[in-house]
């Protein structure tokens, strides 16, 4: 036999030495001496029941190494195991044959020493072709019945070859099955938890949205607010103050004097009659104080006497002086409370 490869299995190993073993056992014990038993039939039946036995022990092994096959790590010692198997199974098939030769053969020799007994009792020919007949008739319905019972064995065998197949492909399908449908559920738990984050995202980004439109609207409104009051502090500080500088000359005008309570509108109007210029009022508020009255009626003065230079009027000098002795006298009363004088400039 070949050598057993190195790189299978220890169990494979193992079930190979047993193999062969028994086979060795069969091929140089049991079945030669099967083959010379001469015997009586008892014995001769004895031993074919052992070589039996032994046979089926032989097959078993044979199936189990063919069910390690598959198990073997790479497909290199697969391939030796299949051609092991195949070859065990051939070498199976020899035995079997051989062994049916010894049975026959033992048979033959036990019934022709039998008859050789029976011959030398009888002395008879006669009895002797007659029972040779009949021994070759018994000896054909039985390697008919032998070679029958022989191919129901191995369609037998092949029949529970098929079904254990069938059976293994039938557990690897319903563990396929099993995987797949934990791949689902899995799955699904998956898609479940991906839609409700989905679903608050987009409540998420709604609010988010909506709060941004409300910022960009108080940004907006805040922005024209402060926008207003820029160009309100720029006009106060540029626009009037310019206009309050740009008719400064306005106080050198004679006939736009503004009297006390009187309105700045109709005060620029005369002031405007006088000069032939249309100005914009310009209105000095002073505190009724005691020195704020003096620098009024000072400031008033002075634009009198412009005014008498530039436009000489028939006013004398004697009611000139009476007014401003008046004006003065003014000056040193105390005030109780504080009004704004309005003073033309």
């Amino acid at each position: 036999m070949p050598p057993i490869p190195t790189t299978l299995d220890p169990d494979a190993l193992a079930l190979l030495e047993a193999i062969q073993r028994r086979q060795n056992d069969l091929s140089d014990f049991q079945i030669p001496r099967l083959r010379a038993c001469t015997g009586s039939l008892a014995t001769q039946q004895l031993w074919a029941a052992e070589v039996r036995e032994d046979m089926e022990g032989l097959a078993r092994q044979i199936e189990e190494l063919d069910v390690l096959v598959d198990d073997q790590r790479t497909e290199r010692p697969r391939k030796q195991l299949r051609l092991k198997v195949d070859a065990l199974r051939e070498t199976l098939q020899s035995l079997r044959k051989e062994a049916r030769t010894a049975v026959l053969t033992s048979k033959r020799a036990i019934e022709a020493q039998s008859r050789s007994q029976r011959e030398e009792l009888l002395r008879s020919s006669l009895m002797w072709e007659k029972k040779e007949e009949v021994v070759d008739q018994k000896t054909t319905e039985e390697t008919a019945v032998t070679k029958t019972t022989t191919d129901l064995t191995h369609t037998l065998q092949r029949t529970v070859a098929l079904m254990q197949q069938e059976l293994e492909r039938s557990v690897l399908s319903a563990q396929l099955l099993d995987s797949s449908t934990s791949t689902l559920q899995s799955a699904s738990r998956s898609h479940d938890a991906i839609a409700l984050v989905l679903g608050t995202s987009k409540q998420l980004v709604t609010a988010l949205e909506k709060t941004d439109w409300m910022d960009r609207v108080l940004l907006i409104l805040g922005l024209v607010c402060f926008g207003l009051v820029v160009l309100f502090i720029l006009k106060q500080r540029i626009v009037d103050r310019g206009l309050r500088i740009a008719f400064w000359w306005m106080r050198f005008i004679p006939g736009a004097k503004m009297k006390a309570g009187e309105p700045v509108s109709s005060a620029f109007a005369s002031a405007s009659a006088v000069t032939g210029v249309t100005t914009s009022p310009t209105i000095v508020s002073i505190s009724a104080s005691p020195t704020g009255m003096a620098s009024a009626l000072t400031v008033g003065a002075s634009l009198r006497d412009s005014h008498d230079t530039v436009f000489p009027t028939s006013i004398s000098d004697d009611s000139r002086q009476r007014t401003i002795a008046a004006d003065a006298s003014t000056t040193s009363t105390s005030y109780p409370r504080q009004d704004s004088v309005h003073v033309e400039l």
